[in-house]
């Protein structure tokens, strides 16, 4: 483990996401000696992750940056980049849009994610570099650490945890930090 200032707090390197005993769609996102629960992929995890698969992909992946919903979480300590969303922002997740796995702005005709969700999903939600730097087309798109449905219904494919546990790994993050779903 790396050790930085971040927040007040020892920055980590690396975060594993390990799959938790007994349900595909549940993990424990590892910290130090710290285990938290947490929701991946409806379809479990791959190594041949597809677009709309509803898998988790296995793998590394760095944090690039994150955004916040400022009217519904406040007072964030992290030294990761953060932006606030707005409801112009959406995500494209149509593989054949030259904007495939980018963020976009409305009004945006191909197939995308709000980004300004109404379910909460996305109040603090980190981007993962799956498949952003050196995209392929139908590898699939917006693969997000985020917060968690009530009941820790499975995700899209992406890792979510509680309000509560983000706040409390949000200041051990930063730019780079890896992501390692095992």
């Amino acid at each position: 483990m790396q050790k930085a200032r971040a927040g007040g707090r020892r920055a980590v390197s690396t975060i594993v996401v390990r799959p938790a005993p007994g349900k595909s769609t549940r993990a424990l996102v590892q910290i130090g000696p710290l285990a938290l629960p947490a929701a991946i992929g409806r379809s479990g995890r791959s190594v041949l992750k597809r677009e709309g698969d509803g898998a988790t992909p296995i793998a590394a992946m760095k944090l690039l940056y994150g955004f916040t919903r400022g009217d519904h979480v406040r007072f964030l300590r992290t030294s990761l980049p953060m932006r606030s969303i707005r409801k112009s922002m959406l995500w494209c997740d149509q593989p054949e849009d030259a904007n495939y796995n980018r963020l976009v702005k409305a009004p945006f005709k191909p197939s995308h994610e709000e980004m300004l969700r109404r379910d909460g999903l996305y109040d603090i939600c980190l981007v993962l570099d799956w498949n952003i730097r050196s995209r392929r087309r139908h590898r699939g798109s917006a693969i997000f650490f985020h917060l968690i449905r009530p009941g820790y219904e499975p995700t899209a494919g992406c890792v979510a945890v509680n309000l509560r546990d983000m706040r409390r790994i949000l200041p051990l993050l930063r730019k780079g930090t890896t992501i390692r779903v095992i």
